[in-house]
């Protein structure tokens, strides 16, 4: 059979995309970077109240958040988040709790606890992979 003359390659969905997407970004730059807005701001509710001051998780009432950041030399930048739901004793008055999964990256500790169990007995403590243990020990 022979080859067919003046054909058009096929290209597959998300070719299609990343073209669009990168043609928008080079010609016009202003359009699609200048102004983001989150849902709300483009008037799609989201949940049943209102978000708070801070439009953050310091907002929950009870919810306790401690943040610490270490900076050594021009090499080190870590932190950790510490989320408590409650002043009292977590282990003794589990949380219920679950997980959902975005994208999985990262690594997660203790999530077949919450996904076998449905509740939440520690602090969430988040920090960046290879970074935790320079800045725990540091604060310890």
């Amino acid at each position: 059979m022979p080859a067919k003359k003046n054909c058009i390659p096929h290209y597959n969905t998300l070719t299609y995309i990343v073209c669009l997407v990168i043609v928008c970004l080079v010609f016009f730059p202003e359009k699609t970077l200048a102004q983001k807005k989150n849902l709300r701001e483009l008037g799609v509710p989201s949940g049943i109240t209102q978000p708070g001051t801070f439009n953050g998780i310091t907002d929950v009432k009870g919810v306790l958040v401690g943040h610490t950041t270490l900076i050594k030399g021009d090499s080190i930048r870590t932190g950790v988040t510490a989320i408590l739901p409650f002043k009292g004793n977590i282990f003794q008055q589990k949380v219920p709790a679950a997980i959902f999964i975005a994208n999985g990256f990262g690594k997660l500790t203790g999530y077949t606890q919450v996904q076998e169990l449905g509740n939440l007995e520690t602090p969430i403590i988040l920090t960046n992979t290879s970074g935790n243990r320079a800045c725990l020990l540091e604060n310890i």
